[in-house]
């Protein structure tokens, strides 16, 4: 049986909606692990991890989901004014029993062709801790990851040796402005940051 009562973290709710509340237990197996999503179903009210036997499920603040929606946004212009094919994944659950770990990214993108996983996840980090997502992320060969927290990105990038490497800037994007898309992301507006960005691709 799992340490956590699936019933009572469905039906829980934070009194605060800007705090991330997050939840681990330990041995827990593959199957107990795709019982608690099946369960979950379509539920977008937390994000699930497994890896080698534990369970993470956090439960995001509104400030996360902010942040995350508006890097969508900015990334998405940028795909459309580069002329760039994707094909968003969003939040879907991306799992390898064999690898034995799976999540659930903030956003996510496939690029140029649709695959089996994407080339690009994000993450939004507000507090620190939980499981090692960029390891769960190794396993299922996503090539670059970036993680916001703090006003910053760190972009990791998948090289042929299946480790991550910290980068500069991103490998997938190589003429991503990674300066301008923060100082875009910053701004409060979200109208003016999505026409202050576009502005600044169509005149470079």
């Amino acid at each position: 049986m799992l340490a956590i009562d699936v019933e009572n973290v469905l039906d829980f709710t934070p009194e605060n909606p800007n705090p991330e509340t997050r939840y681990l237990t330990n041995d827990v197996s593959w199957l107990q692990y795709e019982t608690f999503l099946n369960k979950l179903g379509d539920s977008l009210k937390f994000r699930v991890k497994y890896l080698d036997g534990v369970l993470e499920i956090m439960s995001p603040s509104r400030n996360h989901e902010r942040i995350k929606k508006r890097i969508a946004q900015l990334l998405e212009v940028y795909f459309e004014e580069k002329n760039i094919l994707t094909y968003p994944t969003g939040s879907m659950t991306l799992k390898n029993q064999v690898k034995r770990g799976g999540l659930e990214p903030d956003e996510s993108y496939c690029i140029h062709s649709d695959k089996e996983f994407p080339d690009l996840a994000i993450e939004v980090v507000v507090t620190s801790g939980g499981l090692d997502r960029l390891n769960i992320y190794q396993r299922l060969g996503v090539k670059e990851v970036w993680f916001w927290e703090n006003e910053a990105i760190s972009i990791y990038y998948l090289t042929d040796n299946n480790d991550y490497q910290l980068v500069k800037e991103s490998v997938l994007l190589p003429e991503l402005n990674l300066e301008i898309f923060l100082e875009c992301l910053s701004l409060n507006n979200t109208l003016e940051s999505v026409k202050k960005f576009r502005k600044y691709l169509q005149e470079n």
